[in-house]
Order: C-alpha cells, then structure tokens, then sequence
C-alpha cells in the first residue's frame, strides 16, 4: 500500500468522526440537555443542532409531550376510621427540560408520593359517604397542591383522576344492603302512591257518576211531579167546568179503594170513615135503575153543560153530561163495590173486636194469667 494513502484514510476517519460528533438530529416533541464539561450548557431544540465535540455531551432526553402516570393503589384512612385503597392517575407535561433534571433527582416518585400525602390529608378530613360523592372536589384540591409543588421542578401537573376507591369487603355488603333496603323503599312508596292516585281517581269517577245519576233522578222526578200537576191541574178544572155530579165523584172514589188494597207493601191500610157515606150515595144514586134496569128520561135542560161564565164546553158534554143515563153494567159494578167495601169494613171491625179481646182480661182473673 502507498504510504501517502494511509495518512488521507486517517484523515478522512477523523474528519467524519467529528462530523458526526459535531452535528446533533433532535426529533419532535424532544429536548436534550447539553453539558461541557460537566456543566449544563444549553437546551437543544427539535432540528439539527451542532455542539463541540468532545467537551459537549448529550446529559438527559426528555419527552415534552403529556404523560399519563397510574400509580398502584393506597391504603388510606377516612375520618370514621375506615381503610380505603385508592388508585388514582396523573396527567402532567415537561415545561422546563433543565429543571425536571436537575432539580428533582426522579420527578415521577417525587410526584408518586406527593400525590399519597396529599390524597391522605385530603381523604382524612372526609367520612365514606362523603369520599364516594365527593370526588370532584378531591381532585381539584389535588390537582392544586401538586400544581404548586411541580410548578419549580418544571412539570406542570395538567389532570389528577381518582380511578378507583376500593372499601373493605364488609362495608361493601353493608352497602350493597343499604342500597337494596333504598331501592325497596323507593318502589314501596311509588307503589303506595300508585295505589293512592288510583283510588282517587276511583272515588272521584263514583261520586261524578252518582252526581250525574242524582241529578238525572232529579231532572226525572221534577218533569214526573209537572206531569202529574198538569193532568191534576186538567182534571180539577174539567170537574169544575162540568159541575160533576156528587154521585160520579162517589163512584170514581170507590174505585180507586181497591187499587190502594193491592200494593205489595201495605200490610195494612186504614179504611176512612166516609167510606159508608160513599156506599150509601152510590146505593141511593143506582139502587132504583139497578132494579128496573131502565135509563131514566134525560132532562132537556141538562143537557148541556156549561161553566163558570155560561159558555158550554163541548169537550166535556160528550163525556159527562148531566143527568146522562148509567149502563146495567156500571150499576153492576156499583154494586159489587159495594159489597166488597162492605165486606172489607165488616172483616176489618171483627179483627179489632178480637184483638181487643185478646188484650183485655177477663172478669176476676188476674192480668197474665
């Protein structure tokens, strides 16, 4: 080998060599620290970057981009004496490449046990109830304690989450009983006002339906009673117009005796005491023409009927005219009520002749015996 060639290969192996120490290729989202000598000297950025060889070396890579820290869980106790495992995750970012090196030896076990420390203060001042519900309010106290202790090591703590609370198994079954005993409570009461609303809405539907029924009832009984005034009204005037005969009036109250016997519901009735003043008017008015069973001559000057102001009233006149002639069969008729009112009275006597017999002791003996 010429000799001339070994000094330009060395040369030119020294020359990439300083080279490569001399060019520095940062990549994105990435700091180097850069010491001379021992010493921080600077800070490089993402691109290409020269330093000097041999007294400059790279002393820490950091990723500037956020970071997500979980940390196992820990016991800690609550203000009524209860130990809980909490587990929580940590959202933090590099701000200050040369303080998270060299002002905190492990920035992540720092902020580990900051994070402990902090939850336990934190967690003490609070029952259960108060740590389960709470949790909002638990991770922004935290995220403010830890903001102000990392904000001089260069990080910059961006979310603090409480991923877990892990009770002990006996107050998990004393929850998970209270929670049951809540829910049975809660259907229990919706139950009991679904039944409430239901009756209301019963006992209002009933009382509008009898409200409605009453009131049809009523409308009923008042167009009923005009009804009946009407025809009492119709019949009184025709009687007047018409100057009915006493003997007719007799007739038609006799008539009206048996309809009152028949009811269902009368275990007894009361027999008046005119009842034989209308026997003895109708046996006087049809006892001769009952026996000859022939009409009487009608008289002329009653053959008309006319009322109160001396008009005649041609619908009446044809029904009932004066001194108009009876049928056999109304005299017929006639008699027979008779009889049975007759009959009635005497059956009605001897009953109240025998009741008061029953009740009236006789001559020397005792009462009750």
């Amino acid at each position: 080998m010429d000799p001339v060639v070994i000094p330009i290969l060395v040369a030119a192996i020294v020359v990439v060599f300083l080279v490569a120490a001399t060019v520095r290729i940062v990549p994105q989202a990435r700091r180097y620290n850069i010491e001379r000598f021992g010493r921080y000297r600077r800070t490089l950025q993402p691109g290409l970057n020269f330093v000097v060889p041999v007294a400059d070396r790279i002393n820490t890579k950091l990723d500037v981009r956020e970071q997500v820290y979980s940390s196992a869980p820990k016991p800690v106790i609550t203000e009524d004496n209860l130990v809980v495992n909490i587990d929580t995750v940590l959202y933090y970012q590099i701000t200050d490449p040369r303080a998270a090196a060299y002002e905190v030896a492990d920035y992540l076990q720092a902020i580990d046990q900051l994070t402990v420390t902090t939850l336990r203060n934190v967690i003490g001042s609070m029952d259960l109830e108060q740590t389960l519900t709470s949790r909002e309010e638990i991770n922004a106290r935290l995220r403010a304690v830890l903001d102000d202790a990392t904000g001089k090591w260069g990080i910059r703590v961006n979310r603090v989450e409480i991923k877990a609370i892990d009770p002990p198994h006996t107050i998990k079954e004393a929850m998970e009983k209270q929670m049951r005993a809540e829910r049975d409570k809660r259907a229990a009461i919706l139950h009991a006002e679904g039944e409430r609303q239901a009756k209301i809405l019963t006992a209002e539907g009933t009382k509008q339906k009898d409200i409605l029924e009453a009131q049809g009832m009523q409308q009923a009984m008042i167009l009923r009673a005009d009804g009946e005034a009407k025809a009492v009204e119709r019949v009184f005037q025709a009687v007047h117009r018409n100057n009915a005969d006493p003997k007719i009036l007799a007739y038609k109250y006799l008539e009206t005796l048996p309809h009152l016997a028949k009811s269902d519901n009368n275990t007894f009735w009361v027999i008046p005491g005119e009842l034989t003043e209308a026997v003895r008017a109708v046996t006087h008015a049809f006892g001769d023409r009952s026996t000859t069973g022939l009409p009487a001559p009608a008289q002329p000057e009653e053959a008309t009927a006319t009322d109160a102001d001396g008009t005649p009233d041609e619908e009446v006149a044809s029904e009932l005219e004066a001194g108009s002639p009876l049928s056999l069969d109304a005299a017929t008729a006639a008699d027979e009520v008779a009889k049975q009112a007759a009959a009635v009275v005497s059956d009605a006597k001897a009953e109240a002749e025998a009741a008061r017999a029953s009740q009236v002791p006789r001559r020397g003996q005792r009462p009750g015996a």
